[in-house]
């Protein structure tokens, strides 16, 4: 199983960190975050990793190499000078994918979450065409997401919505016949909710959705402290 790494956005949030540092590159604790997940997805035994980049993309690739300081391969999907959002960056990355015969499902994992989520535990082969983690709503974030039913379904509607918390395995299916332009993730997970495709599950250990400044320096102050 494959899998990649978002990275490409300009964290707009996050400046006036971002502006000269891509977000995946600031550091928590003394490790750069995009260094968390790949740690986490090598003891998960995920060794194939991609990685798109726009913003300050360059600075990302000299950081992490060939990765294999880190006993993986990574390869790049380099989106120029405007970043094509969550979606258009997927399919554009597919190549890198969606193994030997184009059709294998992978993980995707936004850069800019810090968590400690066993990527061991995702399924290889989701029930639809895709299983997002969810996590409890947090305080910047209260009317959540989707609603997940004791089936595992995921719906657009429902009581109780959580929040995507960002990790997901995903079907090339998902995105079939769809070019690599600027295109957010949320319509083509409607659509396949709309058709039952979706299924999800509640993970309730340690995750942080890192969008402020703020944020990052409560969390460099809580694991520095450990």
């Amino acid at each position: 199983m494959k899998a990649m790494i978002l990275a490409a956005g300009r964290g707009e949030r996050m400046r006036p960190l971002t502006d000269a540092t891509p977000k995946p590159l600031l550091k928590v604790a003394g490790k750069m975050l995009i260094e968390y997940h790949i740690l986490a997805l090598a003891k998960a035994g995920i060794k194939e990793l991609a990685i798109n980049t726009a913003w300050l993309g360059e600075q990302i690739k000299t950081a992490l190499g060939d990765g294999s300081k880190y006993a993986v391969q990574i390869q790049y999907s380099d989106e120029g000078g405007q970043a094509l959002e969550t979606a258009g960056g997927i399919i554009k990355a597919l190549p890198l994918l969606g193994g030997d015969d184009g059709n294998a499902p992978f993980i995707v994992v936004n850069g800019d979450i810090w968590c400690d989520y066993d990527f061991s535990n995702l399924p290889a082969q989701p029930e639809g065409l895709a299983h997002l983690i969810m996590v409890d709503n947090p305080q910047h974030h209260p009317e959540g997401d989707f609603a997940l039913h004791d089936s595992g379904s995921l719906t657009t509607e429902g009581e109780d919505k959580l929040t995507f918390s960002g990790i997901g395995v995903y079907h090339p299916d998902l995105f079939a016949n769809l070019v690599a332009t600027v295109l957010p993730l949320a319509p083509l997970l409607h659509n396949a909710m709309q058709q039952g495709k979706v299924t999800g599950e509640l993970y309730q250990g340690q995750w942080l959705d890192i969008g402020t400044p703020e944020r990052l320096s409560e969390l460099n102050q809580t694991e520095s402290g450990r």
